[in-house]
């Protein structure tokens, strides 16, 4: 059965879709099914693997809204075993048509249930609000993964993202554990930098993944050609990073079907 892993922060500029789109291709190139599920309305993670939202005519919005089928709309990537339930910009009415419906916290999870067994991994990529769609998210996933940028308004709203989980732990969906803080954006000649890594270090400290996304001109690149940084550079810095933090997350899910060299995460940022 998938372990359904969100990637959350009401914060637009984090790295949120970058790390979705990215940390699905690390897993799928690791041999692990992984569906990419665009819950957000800009449809960023579908054109980033390569599909244009204007050409997707069915998305997650009918499968919440009308009870399609995901099965029937889910499409293959170009990266072996990765797979993306798209979105379009009608995911922004969805907000709106939820509020009159029963359990309308529980639409995402009735949608991805139905495909749960076919992955070992699915990644919500949720959009920078913490509106219907995004709590949606959560109380369907398994865990979260919050990405948080090495810049000076680091830790801004990050206490009112982690309140809201704590809401959702507490009245949805008591089995959402946090996988990690994710740091995003380092740039190791900027002071500033590794100052936010030492501070959300000292404030979170085991939640804070050793794993930390560089500042990448290839990362920045690879959507603009509809592609992962896997597809689009494989020996850049971005995909050993993300790389690296697959590897991270399957160790801590004890997961794992690296040998024990392989075990050891080699951080570049150093």
């Amino acid at each position: 059965m998938g372990k359904i892993i969100a990637i959350a922060n009401q914060k637009g500029g984090v790295g949120k879709t970058t790390t979705a789109i990215n940390l699905a291709a690390s897993f799928a190139v690791l041999e692990y099914r992984t569906l990419l599920v665009d819950a957000d309305p800009q449809a960023n993670a579908t054109s980033g693997v390569g599909f244009d939202p204007k050409n997707i005519k069915t998305s997650i919005y009918e499968c919440i809204i009308d009870g399609k089928e995901p099965k029937d709309i889910i499409l293959q990537t170009t990266t072996p075993n990765l797979d993306l339930l798209p979105a379009h910009i009608d995911l922004v009415g969805a907000e709106i048509e939820m509020i009159n419906l029963p359990n309308r916290e529980k639409m995402m999870r009735h949608v991805l249930a139905k495909v749960k067994e076919d992955y070992d991994f699915i990644i919500l990529d949720c959009s920078p609000s913490l509106g219907l769609v995004t709590l949606n998210s959560l109380t369907a996933a398994d865990s979260v993964i919050i990405p948080v940028q090495c810049e000076y308004f680091a830790l801004e709203g990050l206490g009112k993202l982690l309140n809201t989980i704590k809401i959702v732990q507490t009245r949805l969906n008591p089995d959402l554990g946090i996988e990690g803080i994710l740091l995003t954006m380092y740039d190791i000649r900027l002071r500033l930098s590794n100052q936010v890594v030492e501070e959300v270090k000292t404030h979170f400290q085991s939640m804070v993944f050793d794993t930390i996304i560089q500042r990448n001109t290839k990362l920045g690149e690879a959507p603009s050609f509809g592609e992962t940084i896997i597809m689009h550079d494989a020996t850049s810095k971005g995909a050993i990073n993300y790389l690296n933090l697959a590897r991270e997350v399957l160790q801590k899910n004890n997961m794992t079907r690296l040998s024990d060299e392989e075990k050891i995460i080699n951080n570049t940022q150093n």
